[in-house]
């Protein structure tokens, strides 16, 4: 009989539907992981909506409590090899996280964390923090997403204890079903889409005053925005549209997923994502683009450096900078044969770095390291 690794994994699922959410999901449902090793879970989620992350209350309390009571039980039923976790880098999160970490550390058990957002570097200037950090990655290992997102860690991890494994998600439509299914791709007007959740520092009026700009150009274009309204709100997002003079242009549809939210991705030219958001990382909704061929327009926040080669599968400006991304989003609406070219690398870079099946045996090699 082979015995396999006990494995804790501290991680978050749905709702809400964010990144790091996304990826303790495919985690909990991986059959590589449940093949090779003996895996509990534990969901660390104490914000079940996008309005109540980073705010208190007592129910969140009564939520944190329960956390620690459920990671309490499983340490003293079973011996576990490794206890894996999704740290919050900073905030309210990072103190709640500690309490876990703290109660880790009492049953000795040897941990890894894996981040799906930053702020530790900046963080680790306030004294008390810096206090803690030491605290918590001594004799700890950590996984980042992207080689650049190592820095915000190496002050208190040595580089050989920290590993890169970028985000995969699941192949939904194989690459020679991309063009035959999206019949109006490249014809007309420029479509751009952007989706992800309706938030100031994602983007979404950096964009739209982009945009504005855009059809003072005369350039032929439309743009679609799909996302959870959160910091933003329907009404004043229509505001600014209605402000801008560009109804015939802009068209927000809220959540879209499954087969609703592939049909925007087949039917668009190009994806545009101006993020400046603090927590950014390894956005999915990138590797989502990618996927479905698209064209990128971005900026380097994070480790979206890594993950877009600036001038082979998309173009990166600075954030905020409106000139920049202007003057990307006209390149592109008029140069079809880039758009294509840019698609094309992007989907193929997705098959060998971003697949949830290379997402898997990368943790793996990983686990199996550790344990």
């Amino acid at each position: 009989m082979i015995i396999k690794p006990k494995v804790l994994f501290i991680l978050h699922f749905p709702p809400p539907v964010n990144g790091a959410a996304m990826v303790g999901q495919f985690i909990k449902d991986s059959e590589v992981i449940k093949t090779n090793f003996d895996p509990d879970f534990v969901n660390l989620t104490a914000s079940f909506n996008l309005k109540s992350i980073g705010k208190g209350g007592l129910g969140k309390i009564i939520t944190i409590l329960r956390i620690l009571r459920n990671v309490f039980i499983k340490l003293i039923n079973k011996k576990y090899d490794l206890c894996y976790m999704t740290l919050t880098a900073k905030g309210a999160g990072f103190y709640k996280d500690f309490l876990i970490v703290l109660l880790l550390k009492c049953f000795r058990k040897k941990i890894v964390f894996h981040f799906h957002n930053k702020g530790i570097e900046k963080r680790s200037k306030k004294k008390f923090d810096h206090f803690l950090y030491r605290f918590i990655f001594k004799n700890t290992s950590s996984i980042v997403l992207a080689p650049s997102l190592s820095k915000d860690i190496e002050k208190y991890v040595d580089v050989a204890n920290i590993y890169i494994c970028p985000n995969g998600i699941p192949i939904e439509v194989e690459s020679e079903n991309i063009f035959l299914e999206n019949t109006n791709r490249y014809e007309g007007r420029c479509r751009f889409l952007f989706l992800s959740n309706m938030m100031k520092e994602k983007g979404v009026f950096v964009l739209l005053k982009a945009l504005d700009e855009l059809k003072r150009r005369d350039v032929n274009f439309e743009c679609h925005f799909i996302g959870a309204w959160s910091g933003i709100s329907e009404q004043e997002f229509n505001k600014v549209v209605e402000e801008l003079d560009l109804n015939n242009h802009i068209y927000a549809h809220g959540k879209k997923y499954g087969v609703e939210k592939s049909y925007f991705l087949l039917n668009t030219d190009v994806f545009v994502f101006p993020t400046f958001y603090h927590n950014e990382c390894f956005p999915l909704v990138l590797l989502e683009a990618m996927q479905y061929a698209l064209p990128i327009i971005s900026t380097p926040e994070g480790g979206i450096a890594d993950l877009v080669v600036d001038g082979k599968t998309g173009l990166l400006g600075e954030q905020k900078n409106i000139n920049v991304l202007v003057n990307h989003l006209q390149e592109v609406a008029e140069n079809e044969n880039l758009r294509i070219d840019f698609g094309k690398a992007g989907r193929k870079r997705f098959e060998e770095y971003y697949t949830l099946s290379v997402f898997e045996n990368n943790l793996l090699g990983i686990l199996n390291s550790l344990v």
